[in-house]
Formats: C-alpha cells, structure tokens, sequence
C-alpha cells in the first residue's frame, strides 16, 4: 500500500539533532540574513552621508600623525636640494584641518567650504561656464575661483610633496610653521560677540605648542617661517581696542619669517608674497601657452578699472578713477562695478575686463595694495600705480622697485595728487606713451607671469620655471643662509672664520640684481655673459636678454 504524503517515510527526529537542523523552517535563518543585510546598508548609507557632508577640501592633506615619515621624498638629482631642506610641522589639527573642516562657519555671509576645494585653489573653471568664453579652452583647465585669502592652504599643499622637504628634522636648515592663522582670525573678526581674546586665543596657544619644540628653542626661531593669508594690518593689533589679532607683535614671532600677501614694509620679517589669482598652472608649457596667448590678444580698451565707489571714506579715491573712465568714453575705457558680490562670487569678469585692456588702474584697496593688481598683470595688462607702497616698495623679491627707464619698465605711475586737482588725466598720460613702448610693457609683465603664480602640480611648474613659491622658498632659505654666515662670523673673529657648512655650498649673499626678475623668456637664453654663477637657492635671477628683445620670440621656440 503506498504511503500517504501525510505519512513520515521515518519517525521524526529529536529537536536539536542534525536532521532537525537541516529540515527546520528557512524562516528564522532568512530574516537573520535580512536583518545583517539591513544592518550594512545603513552603514554605508551613513558613511556615504558622511562624507558628503564633510568637507572636501581637507583631504588634500595627509591626516594628521598618519604621514609617511620616511625621508627623501623620492630621489633627487644631485644639487636640487643644495640651498637646504624644509622641516614641515604637523601641528594640532586645531591650528589647520579643524578649521578647514569648519569651513561653512568662516564666513558669516556664506560657506568657505567651494573656496577650500582642490587644495585652497577653489572650484575647476571648467565646472564654472562664466569661465568658458573668457579663456576660450586655451588654458580652461589651468583656471581656478580662487579666494585671495587661501595662501596658507596652498603653500602648506605644495610643502607637504616638496622635492625638499625632510621629516627629520636634524637634516633641515629651515622650518615651516603650517597654522592657518588667517582663517582662524577671519572667522572672528565679524562676529556679534567677538572679542579680542577671541581673536587671540588661538595664536598664543601656537606659540605656546612652539616655544616646547626643540628646533624652535635652539634658534628663536630664527631658521623658522610662516604663511600670513591675510594683509599684515589684520594680524598686527596694539593693545585690546584695534583690529585684528596680536600674532604678529607678540614677543615669540619677532624672529620668524612672515610671507604674507601685503606685508608691513616697516618690518624686515615681513616678506611680500604675490596675492594668489585664479591661474594655477600645471606646467611650463601652460604657462607658455597662456603668455602667448595674452600677448596676442586685441585689446579694444585702452585702459580698464575693476572697483566700487566707497562714498563712505572722505575723498575717495575710486571715485576719481571711475570718473576718469567715464571722461575717457566707453571707446577707452571700461569698468566693472565691484558693489555686492560681482567680483568675488568669480574672477571671470574681471578676468575678463583685464584681457580687454591695455592698461588697468591700481588704486590702492583696504590697505596698500589688491589682489586686482596680480590679476591684472596675470592677463598681460601693464598695471598703472597711484601709491608706491602698492608694490615698488611691496614685493621686493618678485618685482622690480620701480620703472628705470625702457629697460626695466613695467608699470606706470601718476601722481594722485595732480590728478585729483585735475592738472592730469589718465588718459593723456596714457595716450602719450608710444605704441612700440606699450608693447615692451606689455611683454616685461608677460615676462614675469610664472613668478607671480602658484603652480597646480606638487613639483611645480618643471622646465627650470620657477613660481611664486619656488621664489619664497629661495628666497627663506637665502635668508637663513645668511643668517648662519652671521653667526659663523661671530663666532670666528676676523683672521679666524671659517665659514659653516649648513648642507651648502657657501653663505655669499647672492650677486646685486639690476630689478628684472628672472621669467619664463630668460629661460633657454642661460646665463652666458656671468662673471660669476649665483647660488642655487639665489631668489633673483638677473635677465641677460636686451631690452629690445621680444618674449614672443623666446614663446615661439619653446
């Protein structure tokens, strides 16, 4: 008789034995699964979430106390680093990534948080279509909305990958203090209820963490450099009432060095940096193309003036200059009106007006000197100056102290005075320059673009090219070099010195320079026609070419 489908084949198992295991309901042992899948979607869901909402512009940074400690940086070709290497901090993430992690809360107005992407240089132009009819994809990818307040965050990028930076610092003969000192003060100097300790409490807790180093004990800090991000006057305050912080004056920074992007001219610790413009360059060969672009362009303006009336100060200035362009006709002149938010939302506009222009008037701004002037020379505008503190007396290791003559010329001043009464107008002055002296102008600012920028890539801009950051840290680890051959002659009196080798070949001050700053057209020219070969670190490179010689012929070889 068969069996039923109801009748067990065999008497049913005990609970607990392996036949029970295998034949119990899948039920249980799914929902299990179900619920652990669940589980790892939700965790994902919440890192996924979290890093959306963490700021991106804080992982271009190794994390702090996780860098890689094992010195050189890859090898380098014998000499490269003869001028000395760099010691970098890895401070408390209070005094840089905090703050860069903090970025929606920097600015009382709007998130910091677009203008600390890539590294401090901002958004790509190329997701930015107010960039696009401006560059004309000659040079869309070298382009940046750069804030003028970044430079701590760039040059702390490009010093973490130097070629020349050293993790020991036994081997170092200059050394990096990476605090973001400009955003920390800038997130307190507008605030409701601020206050001066406020503003001050970070930079003395810095100080405090310094003055327990050993290399900053056994120099004073002499050997010791930092990044101003903001102009000198917001980090110099006397007494409780003023603006800004204390840093700068406080007793433990009298001896560091300061590259700030306007420094007090007063202070010899003080070094003026190029404010930082929208081109970042990934190369030699951009920038080549880049220069031959702006020299070739058709200038439709005479000259162009980016700024805004300040009906609030007396006798304003900009007033007078806007005036100036209005008598010059739209034929001559154009401006962009900088109310609200026009010129610092993106750099395309003035980036824009620059191209356009032959010249571009550089009043002075909150302080001595703007951004705009950089911007300006960036697009191979000649800059026409009002002040001499708004650069001849500036950026002394990146721009000649002032025109001497045909040859070294690259900006024009006007007596501000004379202008204001009227006994001269910007445009008669500038009609009354030649067209053939115009285009020298022209191709001397060209001519020292790559000095002004800060390159993109790690290595910098390669070809023998040297930027805006290569020419600071020449120019520290010169000043250290002479500061060593002080102390080597104090030691050693005259008849008796013997000079002391600090990872150098000599402590000679490099050769006088005559103004003109070395650039993308003395390369490939060499130096033929030296007496005497400068040193490696030496942060001025004299240019050897005639004055009459075109940069344009130099671009098209290369």
């Amino acid at each position: 008789m068969p069996e039923s489908p109801a009748s067990p084949a065999q008497p049913p198992s005990q609970p607990g034995s392996p036949l029970d295991a295998a034949t119990s309901s899948p039920v249980p042992a799914l929902l299990r699964g179900s619920v652990l899948l669940l589980a790892f979607l939700v965790l994902q869901l919440v890192l996924f979430w979290s890093l959306l909402g963490y700021p991106a512009s804080s992982r271009f940074l190794p994390a702090p106390g996780r860098r890689n400690t094992t010195w050189p940086n890859g090898a380098v070709d014998a000499g490269a680093c003869e001028a000395g290497l760099v010691y970098v901090y890895d401070l408390p993430p209070e005094f840089n990534h905090d703050l860069v992690d903090d970025c929606e809360s920097l600015w009382p107005w709007y998130s910091f948080c677009p203008y600390l992407t890539n590294g401090g240089f901002g958004e790509a132009a190329a997701t930015l279509p107010v960039f696009f009819n401006v560059t004309r994809n000659v040079s869309l990818h070298s382009w940046y909305n750069t804030d003028q307040f970044q430079l701590e965050v760039i040059i702390h990028r490009r010093l973490l990958s130097h070629r020349c930076r050293t993790t020991d610092p036994s081997q170092a003969i200059a050394f990096y203090v990476p605090f973001y000192v400009g955003l920390d003060v800038g997130s307190h100097l507008w605030g409701d209820n601020s206050t001066a300790a406020d503003r001050d409490r970070a930079g003395l807790r810095l100080l405090r963490w310094l003055k327990n180093q050993t290399s900053f004990q056994r120099s004073g800090g002499w050997d010791h450099f930092i990044t101003l991000g903001r102009i000198t006057w917001d980090f110099r305050r006397y007494g409780d009432d003023g603006w800004g912080t204390n840093f700068v004056v406080l007793p433990g920074m009298a001896n560091v060095t300061r590259l700030a992007i306007e420094a007090d001219t007063l202070d010899p610790m003080d070094v003026g940096v190029p404010y930082p413009t929208g081109f970042h360059p990934r190369a030699a060969a951009d920038v080549r193309a880049w220069q031959r672009h702006v020299l070739a362009r058709k200038r439709s303006k005479l000259f162009g003036f980016a700024g805004a009336p300040r009906s609030g100060f007396r006798g304003d200035f900009r007033g007078v200059l806007l005036e100036e362009c209005e008598d010059a006709g739209s034929e001559r002149c154009r401006a962009v009106d900088c109310r609200g938010t026009r010129c610092t939302d993106n750099g395309a506009a003035v980036l824009e007006l620059f191209l356009d222009s032959r010249f571009c008037l550089q009043p002075r701004g909150d302080s001595f000197t703007r951004r705009s002037m950089f911007d300006c020379m960036v697009a191979g505008a000649v800059p026409v100056l009002f002040w001499r503190r708004t650069s001849y007396d500036q950026y002394r290791w990146y721009l000649p102290p002032g025109p001497r003559g045909d040859k070294g010329e690259w900006s024009v001043f006007i007596d501000r005075q004379a202008l204001r009464v009227g006994n001269v107008s910007v445009r008669d002055v500038l009609e009354g320059i030649s067209e053939r002296r115009v285009r020298r102008m022209q191709e001397r600012v060209v001519e020292m673009i790559p000095r002004l920028v800060y390159a993109f890539s790690p290595d910098g801009l390669g070809d023998g090219m040297e930027d805006a950051l290569d020419v600071a840290l020449g120019g520290v680890l010169e000043r250290i070099r002479r500061r060593w051959g002080s102390i080597a002659r104090e030691e050693h009196p005259p008849g008796t010195f013997a000079a002391r080798r600090v990872g150098v070949k000599s402590t000679a001050a490099p050769p006088h320079s005559d103004g003109q700053n070395g650039s993308a057209a003395a390369i490939g020219r060499g130096a033929a026609g030296k007496n005497q070969r400068p040193p490696a670190s030496s942060y001025i490179k004299t240019v050897t070419s005639e004055a009459s010689a075109s940069i344009s012929k130099t671009l098209q070889k290369s």
